[in-house]
């Protein structure tokens, strides 16, 4: 990367040869995201992405002026630590680290929120690397990308899509500037991120300084301190990652057997007829959309376990050629990355006419695919604590059929959406959308925790909806099967397992992608579906006007 000045040995090569070599190289990213992507109008066509970057600083466009110093004050400290850990003269250190800053609040001010440029018509734009080429001519786009997607062939004319052309114009404009006055500056703030984007794989002296500022930024922003997370997580969770589709089938095998899978689809179709019961009765749905969402229903595809394509034999017998472990962690690590990308490319290009699974088989988020059309549910979900066929019903109803209730009714947010239901009771939704938000807002929050209830809303109705849908699955099964196994140690009845089943699941402690969640904190995912489901208090005792048995409950799903 020809080094850089704070050591004192630097050599100024070509700054797009040295952008190409971090894109292809190393993984990182410096001033923006590229990643391969469903086509907007073709979901089984990828298509290269150009997005806003991500930044290693918890930065938000309403911050407090107070806040944004002090959190750059923090980030500038990291920073100076990397510099000297790398052999860096002191002083030049407080100055690269200062100028790279600085590079990155410019950055960040280019950015433009996600809502606008969906209003604006602005969030998908294609254009050709050519045209790309003339709005961002700081980048020679044609050979960093070229380098990064290997083997796709590419040319002037390929098609791009790009989340924020204004953004990619001001960051060319900065770039230029910069290569003009300060190129060795551009430089260290290249290599400073890279030094970041690597430091889980250096020394400990590395990942004690990032502990150390994730805690001060965490308190800064006012969020609860994070539990120390063992080495051993890390290094399954990169193991899982770089050879996926050897331990997606060895997986399966072991934990998804075909009892298991016979098991777990009962209980979704149980779920599924619950719903649809559910549906013929809203009172805010009109006969003919209640026969529309009945026919989505039927119409869905589900997927368990893991795809279809993940399981085939040659994929378990991959050998990983491109791989080269040695002694170096370091040089490790990086070969995984780049055989990653190089099998994530590959891939993209194999045709593919099944819907693309986003997540591992181990992984336990189930998702609904609007585009496909179809709920998937990983193998990793449909294990204990969440399921098992040997548990009693109602820890499965209670667990994993929550879950499947509230991906189902995914299939139905755009009813819930301002304007997306005309033929519905528009005034009738309007006073559960209202209803529901001021249940919500009730709830007192702990200190640090925070949320926004625009932004989760839509959860949280799937939260509500999803376990009442659970409950009445569960107690039609109880109808057709007398006789329910309870749990000797516990003095519980059915019922009083079923929901604490659905609160074990959904109780957790804080993780680092909170900030980014839709849903809401999780004693919030807790508290607010259980007292806005009568039989919980009805079999728990709840005080008439207690906190889980308010005095008016509210009826969305």
């Amino acid at each position: 990367l020809g080094g850089w000045r704070i050591s004192g040995k630097w050599t100024s090569l070509n700054f797009n040869r040295t952008l190409r070599l971090l894109m292809s190289q190393y993984g990182h990213f410096p001033f923006f995201r590229v990643y391969l992507g469903p086509h907007p109008a073709s979901p089984h066509t990828p298509v290269i992405q150009i997005d806003q970057p991500e930044f290693d600083v918890p930065l938000k466009q309403d911050q407090e002026q107070k806040i944004y110093a002090q959190i750059f004050r923090e980030y500038l400290t990291y920073l100076n630590q990397l510099g000297t850990l790398l052999g860096g003269d002191p002083s030049k250190v407080q100055e690269h680290s200062s100028l790279s800053i600085s590079i990155t609040s410019r950055l960040f001010q280019f950015l433009r929120p996600l809502e606008q440029r969906r209003a604006q018509g602005k969030l998908f734009q294609m254009v050709t690397i050519d045209q790309l080429k003339e709005m961002a001519p700081a980048i020679d786009w044609l050979s960093c990308l070229q380098a990064t997607f290997t083997p796709m062939s590419l040319s002037p004319s390929q098609s791009l899509v790009v989340h924020d052309v204004e953004y990619l114009k001001n960051m060319s404009q900065l770039v230029e500037e910069m290569l003009l006055k300060q190129r060795d500056f551009l430089q260290s703030h290249m290599i400073l991120g890279l030094v970041v984007t690597l430091s889980p794989a250096l020394d400990s002296q590395f990942q004690e300084a990032r502990r150390k500022l994730s805690q001060k930024l965490r308190e800064l922003t006012e969020q609860p301190p994070m539990p120390a997370r063992p080495r051993w997580m890390k290094c399954v969770e990169e193991t899982g990652t770089f050879f996926e589709p050897t331990l997606a089938a060895l997986f399966v095998r072991e934990a998804f057997g075909p009892s298991t899978r016979s098991a777990a689809m009962k209980l979704f179709t149980a779920i599924r007829d619950a719903l649809i019961t559910r549906l013929r009765n809203l009172p805010w749905m009109n006969e003919e959309t209640q026969n529309m969402a009945q026919d989505k229903v039927a119409q869905l595809q589900v997927e368990m376990g893991a795809s279809e394509w993940a399981l085939k034999p040659e994929l378990a017998r991959q050998e990983y050629n491109d791989i080269q472990l040695g002694s170096s962690f370091l040089q490790s690590v990086l070969s995984c990355v780049r055989s990653l990308r190089a099998r994530i490319v590959q891939s993209f290009l194999q045709p593919h006419p099944q819907h693309r699974w986003k997540v591992s088989p181990w992984d336990v988020n189930a998702y609904y695919s609007v585009s496909d059309h179809v709920v998937v549910f990983p193998a990793g979900l449909l294990q204990p604590p969440f399921f098992h066929p040997g548990y009693p019903r109602a820890v499965n109803f209670g667990a994993a059929g929550s879950i499947m209730a509230h991906e189902l009714l995914h299939i139905f947010y755009q009813l819930l959406l301002p304007g997306g239901c005309l033929a519905c009771d528009n005034h009738a939704l309007q006073e559960a959308h209202l209803c529901l938000k001021r249940h919500y807002a009730a709830f007192p929050l702990p200190s640090r925790t925070s949320f926004n209830d625009s932004l989760t809303f839509l959860e949280n109705a799937a939260d509500v909806g999803g376990l009442a849908i659970a409950l009445q699955a569960y107690s039609k099964r109880l109808l057709r099967h007398h006789g329910e196994t309870v749990l000797p140690s516990l003095d519980l009845s059915p019922q009083q397992i079923f929901f604490r089943s659905y609160a074990q699941v959904m109780c957790r402690k804080p993780s680092p992608q909170d900030s980014h969640d839709t849903h809401s904190p999780p004693h919030l995912r807790v508290h607010g579906p259980l007292s806005s489901t009568p039989a919980f208090a009805r079999y728990f005792r709840c005080a008439r006007g207690a906190l889980l048995n308010p005095s008016s409950r509210c009826q969305l799903w």
